[in-house]
């Protein structure tokens, strides 16, 4: 099985799923809440390998005991598997850098996965840290459901949290230009936009600037080659962004 992600944590990601005698799972298994259509792991840089994995059968047909994080990478669909590695690359390499309230990050993505039996499954994804320690990840939580509502086109979407002044989700959109993918302010803007309000309406519902509202739609004409906002609403219904 081919290691998916991308430079920066291709050696940080491995096939051994968790030790069901070992200490941490059995401290896990107690203190993490299970919910039925949810599949939960936790993951070790420390020691490399799953600490704990709940649901996962349901979810894509993989035992608890057999699931792995590269299992998880691995099961992302073509179409969205270059977005997906490259949000997990550069979201750690931002963190990396992060010392103090690790906890507080996290991000998430809509993506199709592909189940054990062939068939594809869309979810919602959300990665966050669960442990660190002196600014170092020990520890990532993944939280995944099946999305049931509405399907997923070829526009990834994605959304990353942090403190308020962390510039977390602004510095993945620079570094994810080039991809087709909106984020979570991307698309709310847009969301206003197709009701019909103008730029500086958006900005006061959203109590930012208008300057800030252009830096988020603006962009979006360039990267899925459209040439006006009529054109840009009409795109995101075909995709099923809107």
């Amino acid at each position: 099985m081919k290691n998916q992600f991308g430079k920066y944590t291709r050696e940080r990601v491995s096939n051994i799923p968790f030790d069901a005698t070992d200490d941490f799972y059995k401290e896990y298994k107690e203190k993490i809440a299970q919910f039925v259509g949810q599949a939960v792991y936790i993951y070790s840089f420390e020691k490399n390998r799953m600490l704990f994995a709940n649901g996962w059968e349901d979810m894509l047909g993989y035992k608890d005991e057999e699931i792995t994080l590269l299992k998880i990478v691995s099961s992302t669909s073509k179409r969205h598997s270059n977005f997906s590695n490259e949000l997990n690359d550069k979201s750690l390499q931002y963190l990396k850098d992060i010392k103090e309230d690790l906890n507080k990050y996290s991000f998430t993505i809509e993506v199709e996965k592909i189940h054990k039996n062939g068939e594809i499954i869309p979810i919602f994804s959300r990665v966050g840290v669960y442990k660190s320690m002196d600014g170092t990840i020990l520890e990532l939580i993944g939280i995944s459901e099946k999305i049931h509502s509405r399907k997923l086109g070829n526009i990834m979407q994605y959304a990353a949290f942090g403190p308020e002044t962390s510039g977390f989700e602004e510095t993945l959109n620079e570094q994810l230009f080039n991809q087709l993918a909106i984020s979570r302010k991307e698309k709310e803007a847009l969301e206003l936009a197709a009701k019909g309000y103008a730029f500086k309406e958006i900005a006061d519902k959203l109590n930012v600037s208008q300057s800030a509202i252009e830096k988020r739609m603006i962009p979006l004409y360039k990267r899925f080659d459209v040439k006006s906002l009529p054109h840009l609403i009409s795109f995101a219904h075909d995709n099923y962004i809107l």
